[in-house]
């Protein structure tokens, strides 16, 4: 059954994200009022070590006053390159500056809501350059061994689900399922 979006406005925008409210048409003929929320792409990466230990992040998310661990990520500006903007997160909220990224998946993450892509990319190399620029969006990065991944998602450590799918896909892709 497929609902047919026959217009939409906008109800709220700022530089971030638009609010929309859709006219619906359902396959019934019925009509409904549907709020979404029009988001840019996000552009997230890490790396995964010859140690096969993965950078994260440990932060607060105000929004669900929860912690947890996630990867680098923010949205790509207007007319940016969505690799180069996984770089540039990378390095501006972990310190590292990623080798050469490889696509890992894309995931919408709500998109019964929101019709953001997330794109996630990952590196088996970075360099140091120092301490992140934008230190303020963790309270610690850290190495650690994909072989806890799974447990860490089970305990509701990763508690992003496009954080939790990229986890476990690079766990699978260099441990294999044993």
């Amino acid at each position: 059954m497929q609902w047919t979006n026959l217009s939409e406005r906008t109800v709220y925008e700022n530089r971030w994200f638009r609010v929309n409210l859709a006219d619906v048409e359902l396959p019934d003929g019925r009509h409904l009022d549907h709020f979404l929320i029009r988001l840019r792409p996000v552009a997230v990466a890490t790396v995964v070590n010859a140690a096969n230990e993965v950078l994260l992040l440990w932060r607060h998310r105000f929004i669900t006053d929860s912690w947890g661990w996630e990867l680098a990520a923010g949205v790509v500006e207007d007319g940016e390159d969505i690799e180069a903007a996984a770089a540039r997160e990378m390095e501006e909220e972990t310190g590292w500056r990623p080798g050469p990224l490889k696509p890992l998946l894309t995931v919408e993450p709500a998109n019964g809501l929101i019709d953001a892509r997330h794109h996630l990319f990952w590196s088996e190399s970075a360099e140091y350059i120092g301490h992140p620029e934008d230190d303020f969006e963790s309270s610690r990065r850290e190495w650690i061994p994909l072989k806890l991944v799974p447990d860490m998602v089970a305990r509701g450590e990763v508690p992003a689900a496009n954080m939790a799918a990229g986890l476990l896909l690079l766990h699978h892709m260099r441990l294999g399922d044993g």
